[in-house]
């Protein structure tokens, strides 16, 4: 439950090695957050935070086990404030186009993954009557191109998912926040040119903990993403097409 003061007490991070994710918990926790539960593949030491931290195993391809991730994590913290989606993997197109194996892993991780897993905390937040689920789009998804469609499409159909279950929460007392960054400069995109309008973990997180604050259903990071899209949106195909690789 939200402390006494109406602040953000309990989080659920899905991806604990996430460097948006870890920003906003960071935030979070020093807003009045007191209790954090990391999701994580694998052996994970957890960085220092001011709060009880407890760490939980979580892989997104698992499907069948993430309900029993929702549960352990309600059993440690009880009610839960915000829960973040944050797990993914970018990969490259080339790599892609040379193993289809390979792309159907990754849409498997970027797409299945978070609907098993935003299903699962819908159920819980629902059932609470509170709570935001914080989903991490992009906008790789919100027209997709050539130069990494199998990750766009990801992100698409994300993106999709995310706003549909917003709607199917209204009025429940839970609801979902969708984050769009442009380019984010960190690890996952280390080596890469960055786009224009790029940002930090550290702005993506801070745009989001406002958008948190404001009761806002989606943010895009920068804001200026939102209405250059727009009008990209508007783009004819064969434009499109010619968009730098």
């Amino acid at each position: 439950m939200k402390n006494a003061l109406g602040a953000v007490d309990t989080v659920l991070l899905l991806g604990g090695r996430s460097e948006i994710g870890l920003e906003i918990v960071r935030l979070l926790v020093g807003l009045g957050a007191s209790r954090v539960v990391l999701a994580v593949r694998g052996e994970f030491v957890p960085p220092e935070l001011d709060a009880e931290v407890h760490v939980v195993p979580f892989d997104a391809l698992d499907v069948h086990a993430h309900g029993a991730v929702f549960s352990k994590a309600v059993e440690l913290v009880g009610d839960l404030d915000v829960v973040i989606s944050a797990f993914g993997v970018l990969g490259s197109q080339a790599h892609y186009d040379a193993d289809p194996a390979a792309a159907a892993e990754a849409v498997a991780v970027n797409y299945s993954g978070h609907v098993s897993a935003g299903l699962h905390a819908a159920r819980v937040l629902r059932e609470q009557g509170h709570g935001t689920l914080v989903m991490l789009s992009s906008v790789a998804g919100a027209r997709v191109r050539r130069a990494n469609f199998v990750y766009g499409s990801a992100k698409a159909g994300l993106d999709g998912f995310a706003q549909g279950l917003g709607d199917a929460l209204h009025g429940s007392g839970a609801r979902v926040l969708i984050v769009r960054p442009g380019f984010v400069i960190g690890r996952m995109t280390e080596g890469l040119t960055p786009a224009p309008m790029s940002s930090t973990p550290r702005q993506v997180a801070l745009a989001t903990v406002g958008a948190l604050r404001d009761g806002a259903s989606s943010v895009w990071v920068p804001r200026a993403l939102g209405p250059v899209f727009g009008v990209l949106r508007l783009l004819p195909r064969a434009l499109w097409r010619r968009m730098p690789r």
